[in-house]
């Protein structure tokens, strides 16, 4: 067993682990956060996507030894207070959330993608959402509301920006 160190959705956190471990095992099983899903075990679905130092990744295939020292956020660190984040309404607002299973997966995407944005809205297509939102597969919604609730985000916080509020 090794002792690591990180953070968590923005608190410190320590925990043993075993050196053979991937990180979505140990946010699921020493943390109980269990929006993050595992859903093919292969890192290609994106169910298990969560944030590490801002890049978003896949857990099930992240060694969880590697998290040592780094800044990761999960599904549950995205709403505060109780309040859902603006992607997460937006999602709502949209109908891109039917089963729920790819989600939390699709939200992280989505995180990154805008923070990578860092206010920079202009000319962003479908296709560069596309891009962001590729490594994740969802059989219920056929991405229109998905595609539809970052555009619309992303369109929100463009006439924010011009308008100054």
């Amino acid at each position: 067993m090794k002792k690591i160190s990180f953070r968590l959705n923005g608190e410190s956190v320590e925990c043993y682990i075993e050196e053979n471990q991937f990180l979505i095992d140990i946010l699921r099983d020493n943390f109980q956060l269990t929006g993050t899903k595992e859903g093919c075990g292969m890192g290609e679905c994106g169910a298990c996507t969560v944030i590490v130092d801002k890049l978003n990744i896949n857990s099930c295939l992240y060694p969880a030894i590697e998290i040592e020292g780094k800044d990761v956020t999960t599904i549950e660190g995205v709403a505060k207070n109780g309040q859902l984040s603006e992607i997460q309404r937006a999602f709502l607002e949209n109908g891109a959330v039917q089963c729920g299973f790819c989600t939390p997966g699709m939200v992280l995407s989505t995180k990154a993608f805008i923070d990578e944005l860092s206010d920079n809205y202009k000319n962003i297509s479908k296709d560069d959402i596309k891009k962001a939102l590729s490594g994740n597969i969802c059989r219920c919604t056929g991405y229109l509301q998905i595609i539809e609730s970052v555009k619309n985000l992303i369109e929100k916080r463009n006439s924010a920006i011009q308008t100054g509020d």
